[in-house]
This record gives C-alpha cells, sequence and structure tokens, in this order.
C-alpha cells in the first residue's frame, strides 16, 4: 500500500501572511465559543483583545509624550531654580561687603561724632586743619548715605531673588506631581495590555504578533543607509537624520527613552536630527510646531509625520509613502507606511 505524504505548505508573507493570521485569530474565537470551553465569566476573543490592547497601547503612548513634556520642564525650571540660587548666593556676598563697609563708616562717625562741630572747632589748635577733617566728614557722611541705599537695595533684590525661587520651587513640585501621576498611568496601561496578552495562547500570541508586523516588511531591515529605488532626500541634513532612523531599526521601543540603545517615537525624531546638527523639542506635540507645517501631498523624505487628533504618535518620512517609527513596547523600531495609522500633520524642519 502506497504511503501518502502531505505536501509541504510554503511560508506565507504579505496579504497572504495577515489573512492567515486573521483566520487563526477568528478561528480561536469560535473554538473560544465552542461548548465546554467558556468559563463562568465571558471570555474576550483574540480579536477583541488585541483591539483592547491597541487601544491601551495608544492610551501609553499619550501618557508617554504628557510624562516627557513634564520631565522637559522639570528640568527647565530646576535650571532656573539653580540660577536663581547661584545669583542670590552672589549678591548675598556683595550685601555682607556693604555692610561691613557700611559698619567700619558707621565706627568712626561714632569715635569722632560725638563733640558738637562747634565745639570741636573751639578746641581745635588749627581751625584749617579742623575745616579741612569737617570736609573730609562730609564727604564720609555721603559715602555712608550711598552705602546705606546700596544695602537697602541689595536686600531687595535678594528678597525678590528668593520669591523668584520659592516660586519655580513650588513650580517644580507641580511638575514632579506631573511626572508621578503620566509615569504611573504608562505604567498600568502597559501593565492591563500584558495581562491581557497573558491570555492568550501561544498559537493566538503568533497571530496576534503576526498582525502586528504584517504592515512592516522591513520590520527587519538591514540597519544601513536607505537602499536603491528609494526617494531621494531633498537636502544633506535630511539625509543625516534618514541615514540615523536606518541605523536605529531593530532596536526596541522604551517608553520616555532618547537613545542609543531605545527608543520612544519623538525620542527617535529628536535623536535623529540631531544628528543632523538640528535641534528639536522632546514632544510629539512640540515637535509639529518646530518647523514648517506641510500638507501630506507636500511630503519629501526627512519631514516629520504625525498621528492621532492628540498628536501623540510620530515618525520620519523616508519617501514613497513610508516612515521609520518607534511603534510600541514590544514592537522593535521598523518601516511601515504613513497610512498604517490615522494621520494628523506633518512638519519639515530644515
Amino acid at each position: 500500500m502506497a504511503a501518502h505524504r502531505k505536501p509541504k505548505q510554503l511560508p506565507r508573507t504579505g496579504s497572504a501572511a495577515r489573512t492567515a493570521a486573521t483566520l487563526a485569530l477568528a478561528g480561536a474565537a469560535t473554538a473560544a465559543a465552542l461548548p465546554g470551553s467558556a468559563h463562568a465569566e465571558p471570555q474576550l476573543t483574540p480579536a477583541q483583545i488585541k483591539a483592547k490592547v491597541d487601544r491601551l497601547y495608544h492610551d501609553a503612548e499619550v501618557a508617554t509624550e504628557q510624562y516627557n513634556g513634564a520631565k522637559e520642564k522639570a528640568a527647565t525650571v530646576t535650571e532656573s531654580l539653580g540660577a536663581l540660587r547661584d545669583e542670590a548666593a552672589r549678591r548675598t556676598e556683595r550685601l555682607n561687603a556693604s555692610r561691613n563697609a557700611l559698619g567700619s563708616l558707621a565706627a568712626a562717625q561714632y569715635r569722632t561724632g560725638g563733640i558738637d562741630p562747634a565745639v570741636q572747632l573751639a578746641l581745635s589748635s588749627d581751625p584749617d586743619q579742623y575745616l579741612e577733617r569737617a570736609s573730609y566728614a562730609d564727604r564720609v557722611a555721603d559715602r555712608q548715605a550711598g552705602e546705606v541705599s546700596r544695602v537697602r537695595r541689595q536686600v531687595t533684590e535678594i528678597a525678590q531673588l528668593r520669591a523668584e525661587a520659592s516660586e519655580e520651587l513650588a513650580a517644580l513640585g507641580a511638575r514632579r506631581a506631573e511626572l508621578k501621576k503620566h509615569r504611573a498611568t504608562v505604567r498600568s496601561k502597559l501593565a492591563d495590555a500584558q495581562k491581557l496578552l497573558d491570555t492568550l495562547s501561544p498559537a493566538e500570541r503568533a497571530a496576534y504578533d503576526q498582525l502586528g508586523t504584517a504592515h512592516s516588511a522591513d520590520a527587519h531591515a538591514d540597519r544601513s543607509a536607505p537602499r536603491a529605488g528609494t526617494q531621494a532626500a531633498p537636502n544633506a541634513r535630511a539625509a543625516e537624520a534618514i541615514t540615523f532612523a536606518y541605523g536605529a531599526l531593530g532596536k526596541p521601543y522604551v517608553w520616555g527613552a532618547t537613545g542609543p540603545s531605545s527608543y520612544d517615537c519623538s525620542g527617535l525624531t529628536q535623536a535623529a536630527w540631531r544628528s543632523a546638527g538640528v535641534s528639536l523639542p522632546r514632544t510629539t506635540y512640540t515637535q509639529i510646531n518646530a518647523g514648517q507645517r506641510i500638507s501630506r501631498s507636500e511630503l519629501a523624505p526627512g519631514d516629520l509625520v504625525f498621528f492621532y487628533s492628540g498628536v501623540s504618535h510620530v515618525g520620519l518620512y523616508i519617501g514613497n509613502g513610508q516612515m521609520i517609527h518607534a511603534p510600541r513596547p514590544g514592537a522593535p523600531i521598523r518601516i511601515a507606511p504613513i497610512d498604517q495609522m490615522p494621520f494628523a500633520g506633518a512638519t519639515r524642519v530644515a
């Protein structure tokens, strides 16, 4: 009797891979609904889990950008507070010197000012010498008045500096409270997403991951310069930023990270343009205003492309409808089409 051998299946790629992954998730959902497989509480289907996880990741990214903004503000306030304290210390030193000078003048006046000037003139054996000394005393009095005025002004200035420092300290406390709140939100959203993913079987998780990467054929592309056939950068700086982004392909997404081993979405675009000598602000919602706003039809390699209504995600456009971006936790820096997410706007940096 002839043996019947099962034909080998070729690995699926592109749309076939997406279709297979979708069918796998749908099949798992159907199996979960069969009698005997239900738990006491209704279970989410893998497709529902994917939708919830994607939403949680998006919420986490919104909180991440808010965290990045609060962190940047805290750094600015800390620097300002340090400058105010340094200036207050310098002025206090000058105030102490002025007080010492004033004290010397006061002591000299005390030693010579106890006798009425008319009596001093009557007792003086040399009236001309006395008059000369009296004139000097007047000059000393003027100097003393000037020192008193200087001390008063310095005391007022130092009090103002200390009041400003106190305001900055309160602002720093507020920024730190924001940081703590946004950090807690990010961690909570990511933990909830992981709990949902942990409910998937290995096969379902593989299907989920495949759906997440199916749009990115170049997710594991060569980490080098752009390949032939891609749209040319309009200038040397844009080319440098794109080269940097290609070099970051495959590195992990880590929220709040700015490199060099990991990045979040705005950390990657900031680092890419920094390599080209251009300083960008830290967050998506400030980067969108860091250059010339352009329409989608005007896009050129090196432009920043933004997504979602709250401008919570950014990528670096590389031409031909593609971008390099840091997607989310668990998904490394990759190439993806810009129509993968809801387009919110674009900015030309240089």
